[in-house]
């Protein structure tokens, strides 16, 4: 059960839930393959290449468990957004709390859907997310609770 399904308050109901992107999985596989690359060179670089190759396995662990660890949710109460395992960020912000919801997205994020989100609430609560997938349609489940 997750954390989000776990902490839900009576007649709570899940709206619309956000992952994490896929996204986080590139840079940790780009150094795997160039791990690869250059362990299949011949020569004195192959104790690079096992570095390399090593530091990629690292990253897609780590990436692997943050992916499987982060959950966004927006319910008819509250937005609930927590990722970690061991070292958690948690946060809950009943709606009627909420100023607003920001969406940072660069170029990358644009073409590949992926951004940041910000929930802004009163007392100058700002807490940013990173590597949202389909940031939009979170920010706009949100927009439909405020204004519902």
């Amino acid at each position: 059960m997750s954390y989000i399904d776990r902490n839900l308050l009576t007649n709570e109901q899940i709206l619309h839930r956000g992952y994490l992107s896929r996204i986080v999985f590139v840079s940790p596989s780009l150094l795997l393959l160039l791990g690869l690359a250059v362990l299949a060179l011949d020569g004195d670089v192959a104790v690079i290449g096992v570095i390399l190759l090593l530091a990629g396995v690292a990253g897609l662990l780590g990436a692997f468990i943050r992916y499987k660890t982060s959950e966004f949710a927006v319910t008819n109460k509250r937005v609930i957004m927590k990722v970690g395992l061991i070292r958690r960020t948690s946060v809950e912000i009943v709606l009627s709390k909420i100023e607003s919801i920001t969406v940072d997205q660069g170029i990358a994020g644009r073409i590949f859907n992926f951004g940041s989100i910000a929930v802004v609430g009163t007392g100058g609560t700002h807490d940013p997310f990173h590597r949202i997938a389909a940031p939009l349609q979170f920010r706009r489940a949100v927009q439909e609770q405020l204004a519902g």
